[in-house]
């Protein structure tokens, strides 16, 4: 079996480049984000019950749902409407 691959390399004005930096930045953003809020979630519910830190715990409701995929693309279209951006 042979495979071909083709390598192309843009071109870009520097319009086009800081467009996408500025596309690239958003979604870098918007995914820490996301991660942060799994992360903070995960490490709420990570407390031993006989004890607890001395520097510090994350504290998040107890019936708070877990954020999932579908829970985090929600709250990404209503934030599309507050940040048009």
């Amino acid at each position: 079996m042979i495979n071909l691959t083709y390598q192309y390399k843009l071109q870009l004005t520097q319009q086009q480049q800081q467009t996408y930096d500025e596309w690239l930045e958003t979604s870098r953003r918007v995914w820490n984000y996301a991660l942060a809020e799994r992360k903070d979630w995960y490490k709420s519910r990570a407390c031993p019950i006989d004890r607890c830190s001395l520097r510090g715990e994350y504290v998040i409701r107890a019936d708070a749902p877990r954020p999932s995929f579908s829970s985090q693309c929600k709250a990404l279209t209503q934030a599309r409407k507050i940040y048009p951006e």
